[in-house]
């Protein structure tokens, strides 16, 4: 079992930055797909970002390519998204989740593969 915290979101202004935290804790180590998930007012949930905890990489949704960045530190412990350049189109719901094994970069499209889901921060650019 994973739990998962996010905090940091914000209203921010257009061309601005946010970074947004997500604890992680977990009782069972082993290789995981982590990373961030969005949902936009009247729209359906749709991934940003994702990485492998066994060193395979990150990947990313096109839209955020060049401006988000997936890190963590503490030994997984912790999960960040740097989110810079912030643009109206931006603004979501953003949850952190999980699923166990390595990462399918397809599954960046698939949130509903992610059975471990924090209750997300909400991000508004303006």
């Amino acid at each position: 079992h994973v739990q998962l915290v996010e905090s940091g979101g914000g209203s921010v202004q257009a061309g601005g930055s946010l970074r947004l935290s997500c604890a992680v804790s977990t009782t069972t180590f082993r290789r995981r797909c982590i990373g961030w998930f969005r949902q936009p007012p009247g729209k359906e949930r749709e991934g940003v970002g994702i990485i492998d905890t066994g060193g395979l990489g990150t990947s990313y949704a096109d839209s955020v390519k060049g401006r988000f960045t997936i890190s963590q530190a503490n030994a997984w412990d912790t999960l960040y998204l740097q989110m810079n350049n912030l643009k109206p189109e931006d603004t979501a719901m953003y949850y952190c989740a999980a699923k166990d094994g390595g990462c399918i970069w397809s599954s960046l499209a698939r949130p509903t593969e992610y059975p471990y889901r924090g209750q997300g921060t909400q991000v508004t650019v303006s």
